[in-house]
């Protein structure tokens, strides 16, 4: 039986076979169709694609920050450059373990977490693909050693040279030149599309004064740069270049030394300068102190030191030459005595009686001189003005009445923004009796006019407007809005005037011989300065109460705190015969106007026996340029 039996079925195992191989052949060439087709697919159909995803790796497409512009003052003394700095970059799409990166660095070079908290916040702001987001700034050369030694470990990490911001004269500008500072999240949500290609490679934006009202001209055209990078992003040559245009420059009017002269005389007192230019309305100086440093801006000012401004009680950030409104005092009364002579509420004759108090027909109230036994039997205008006298004030702000008294000021600038070439400034407050009642709710009262006839009152005042009225007396009339910038990238900026005073000459002349009888009078309250004088200074003193004081008790400087005690005004021109510089000054809690009155006599001094006054043939090529 065995012998029948069968081990092997050769021609099953054969069938068998064929089928496998058959079933394998068609897995197989499935399998190559499979791959064909993708081949066909990566480089046929989507060739072009892949090439630009290679090309975006390989290829990147740079933005070049411009030149920011530069600011000079008068003489040309650079008042805002940029200087080379170090800045260490991230860029988030190589990196693929940020705090991993963040530990390493922290490891080289010193970073607090208050960098590292800036940095995230940065990097949670829009930007573009690829873009660098700063870390730390102002490397040294050992951290920038540091760097480029561990280079092969720092993928996605980059050392950028950058020209940064910088400041040479450090507070002396600090309110009127202003600072840039980093693009903050506020700003840049509220970019236009135009803004965000201006801005793209810059992160610095003018924040205050000149840097921000002349932003765009300073700021240039972007430019752009493709460069081949490798793996690691680094940069291995650069394709093709489309360089930037740099920020047109900016000439002043400011005056280095007379801004430095007043910043010297202020001696660290709370207050504010202002010199202006008579014929063109140039500021010379713009002086609030306290002051700070803007350098502490540019790259961005640490939590401490920002607190430290910001909670000082000097309030050294705000500008006191034109958002500080003050009561204006005595300062005012030259510009009252013109306007009660062209309305013939007075003339040069008219003199009143001064026992040391006003009072109103019918009214107990007595309003106060501040001589407290006045200052004698008749009282004239000259003398009025000379002695700082309230009593002949109280009586001609009575005469004049509100309604005349408001259009008069209103001719000097007066409860109006000046119109000068910086950012927010505040008009300060010039009443009238449609103003009382929308504010009170009341009516105009007789005893509001005599407040405001001696710059009290409802009455404020920025020192720019005090500055801008004197200049407006020295030059008869013309009121020219004050202005920073003289030329714009080369470009003369027209002197302008923005309206006329009429007055007759016969009034010009007595308010000028009274003002200059002031300082060189021997009862003028500013005859302290009028010492070893080369030339003739006119001016007026004033004091500004800070806290009220009852009707029959006596000012006591002893009594009061610091900060309570009367503020020091002074305004004034010279010189007397031809006026070319008028200057205000406020020193708060002063008390004494010498005070004011002395830095005045300092930057007249540097102006006109030291300075560089313009020449006859500037002053008249600019006016035929209006």
């Amino acid at each position: 039986m065995s012998e029948h039996l069968q081990f092997k079925d050769h021609h099953n195992e054969a069938r068998i076979f064929f089928r496998r191989g058959i079933l394998i052949g068609v897995l197989i060439l499935g399998l190559i169709s499979i791959l064909l087709v993708r081949f066909y697919s990566l480089q046929v159909v989507q060739h072009q694609d892949y090439v630009t995803q290679s090309d975006r790796n390989r290829v990147q497409v740079q933005a070049i920050a411009p030149t920011r512009g530069l600011i000079y003052d008068r003489n040309g003394t650079l008042l805002a450059n940029n200087r080379a700095s170090y800045t260490l970059t991230l860029v988030k799409e190589r990196i693929t373990n940020m705090d991993a990166s963040l530990t390493l660095l922290a490891q080289l070079v010193d970073i607090t977490e208050e960098d590292v908290a800036k940095f995230y916040k940065r990097l949670k702001q829009r930007r573009r693909p690829y873009e660098a987001v700063p870390l730390r700034f102002r490397l040294n050369e050992v951290e920038i050693a540091k760097l480029a030694v561990n280079e092969y470990r720092l993928t996605g990490i980059e050392v950028e040279a950058q020209l940064v911001r910088h400041y040479p004269f450090s507070e002396l500008f600090a309110h009127s030149v202003g600072y840039v500072g980093r693009i903050n999240e506020r700003e840049q949500n509220a970019f236009s599309e135009e803004e965000d290609r201006l801005y793209n490679g810059t992160h610095s934006i003018g924040k205050i004064g000149l840097e921000r009202q002349y932003e765009s001209i300073l700021l240039g055209q972007v430019g752009s740069q493709q460069v081949e990078t490798n793996a690691r992003g680094r940069v291995l040559r650069v394709l093709q270049r489309d360089d930037p245009q740099p920020g047109e420059n900016l000439d002043l009017y400011l005056d280095v030394e007379i801004q430095r002269k007043a910043l010297e005389t202020m001696a660290g007192r709370r207050g504010a300068v202002v010199a202006i230019e008579v014929a063109t309305g140039g500021v010379l100086a713009m002086l609030s102190t306290p002051t700070y440093d803007p350098n502490l801006f540019v790259t961005g000012i640490s939590f401490a030191d920002y607190k430290a401004l910001n909670k000082s009680n000097d309030l050294p950030l705000f500008n006191r030459t034109m958002q500080g409104q003050y009561p204006p005092g005595s300062t005012l009364k030259p510009m009252l005595a013109l306007g009660g002579l062209e309305a013939n509420v007075i003339d040069a004759r008219y003199s009143v009686r001064d026992p040391g108090f006003y009072q109103l027909e019918g009214e107990e109230r007595k309003y106060r001189d501040w001589k407290k036994r006045g200052h004698g039997h008749r009282v004239s205008l000259h003398r009025a003005i000379v002695e700082s006298c309230d009593v002949y004030y109280y009586d001609l702000a009575f005469r004049m009445g509100i309604d005349r008294m408001h259009v008069f000021g209103d001719q000097f600038g007066l409860g109006k923004r000046t119109g000068i070439d910086v950012p927010s400034e505040r008009p300060g407050l010039w009443p009238s009796r449609r103003w009382k009642k929308a504010t009170y709710g009341l009516p105009w009262f007789p005893g509001d006019s005599l407040n405001m006839g001696i710059g009290q009152g409802f009455v404020l005042a920025t020192p720019l407007q005090l500055a801008s009225m004197t200049a407006t007396l020295a030059s008869r009339g013309e009121m020219r809005p004050p202005r920073l910038v003289r030329s714009l990238g080369g470009m003369v900026v027209p002197v302008q005037t923005r309206n006329k005073v009429a007055a007759s000459d016969r009034n010009w002349d007595l308010v000028g011989k009274a003002m200059t009888a002031v300082v060189h009078g021997p009862r003028g309250t500013a005859a302290k300065i009028k010492r070893k004088a080369k030339y003739k200074m006119a001016g007026k003193t004033g004091t500004a109460q800070v806290v009220g004081i009852a009707q029959d008790a006596e000012y006591d400087s002893a009594a009061l705190a610091e900060r309570q005690r009367d503020h020091a005004l002074f305004v004034g021109y010279a010189p007397a015969d031809n006026p070319v510089i008028a200057v205000a000054v406020i020193v708060e809690n002063g008390e004494k106007s010498s005070a004011a009155a002395l830095i005045a006599r300092a930057l007249f001094d540097q102006y006109i026996l030291h300075g560089t006054p313009p020449s006859s043939s500037q002053i008249s090529t600019q006016e035929a340029s209006q």
